[in-house]
């Protein structure tokens, strides 16, 4: 006979049976068929036999192929960049919301549009802004002064990357603004009284009380923003295509043209696989972070 805690047991993995066959079929059911692919020379459209069996020449191939170290690269230049501007400009933009001021409801809203914006629809906007023609950049930084002549940013390898590093901080520094405002809005104002009774100056009121309190959500926010700049693919493929001169190339935009455009499947899994062990370590970091920081009260 099984005890009352050995059926109650048995009912929750029934309960929970239909959700991780769905979590398999969805997730590691495709992770395997991309392992298993990586190991061939399948190409993406078949032509009646079977792929063959390479072992290990795809992954020997993407560590010593200086184009993948290019967008490897290039890809970690575009987060660390994107995700540091983010940050900045996010607990700026945090902090002034939280003070007290007329319209601060409306420009609570205004900060939120970019990031409810989809990625489309944002990279779309920029493109048609970065235009070398009629885009706003250029009468802006003419009309002021700053540059001489209209620039094709995104035609330009040197300005590109740049160009849609700033489109995606634009779109997503609201959402290290949102978790920060968050924390600031918990912080009791009698501490910030009792410091300035103290003689305690704006920096170290901040430094000691404020920064404290959004240590914890604005590290979840710069890892997560971490994760999915390295992933970054959609804002790419809409404003440049990967180009100029594939100066826009990032890790994923290589796997999709390495699978879809060349019809390299084998190879191209291989590529995807690497990327999906990089992101697991990112994940991994991310998941030691948040452990920490339970262990020390930092997160309830």
């Amino acid at each position: 006979m099984l005890t009352l805690r050995q059926r109650e047991k048995r009912q929750a993995w029934l309960l929970l049976a239909p959700m991780l066959i769905m979590m398999f079929l969805l997730t590691a059911w495709p992770l395997v068929r991309t392992l298993w692919l990586s190991f061939t020379d399948a190409g993406l459209i078949g032509d009646g036999t079977a792929p063959g069996w390479v072992g290990s020449e795809n992954f020997l191939y993407a560590l010593t192929d200086p184009d993948f170290r290019e967008a490897l690269w290039r890809t970690l230049y575009f987060t660390a960049v994107s995700v540091i501007f983010e940050g900045i400009i996010g607990v700026l933009t945090a902090l002034l919301l939280n003070q007290q001021f007329w319209g601060r409801s409306v420009l609570r809203v205004l900060v939120i549009l970019p990031w409810a914006l989809p990625t489309i629809v944002n990279a779309t906007m920029w493109r048609l802004n970065f235009n070398p023609d009629y885009g706003s950049i250029n009468a802006l930084l003419t009309q002021s002064g700053v540059i001489d002549n209209y620039r094709s940013w995104l035609g330009d390898p040197s300005s590109a990357i740049n160009a849609v590093m700033f489109a995606d901080i634009w779109k997503n520094y609201p959402l290290v603004t949102l978790l920060v405002l968050a924390a600031l809005q918990t912080i009791p104002d009698d501490l910030y009284e009792a410091a300035r009774l103290d003689g305690a100056s704006a920096f170290r009121r901040f430094r000691k009380i404020t920064f404290p309190a959004i240590a914890a959500p604005l590290a979840v926010a710069l890892i997560l923003r971490t994760i999915d700049a390295f992933k970054v693919f959609d804002i790419i493929y809409v404003m440049t295509r990967g180009g100029p001169l594939d100066s826009t190339k990032t890790v994923s935009f290589f796997v999709y043209q390495e699978s879809f455009s060349y019809l390299r499947a084998g190879s191209g899994a291989a590529y995807a696989i690497l990327m999906t062990l990089i992101c697991a370590v990112l994940i991994l970091i991310y998941m030691v972070m948040l452990l920490r920081q339970r262990r020390s009260g930092g997160i309830e």
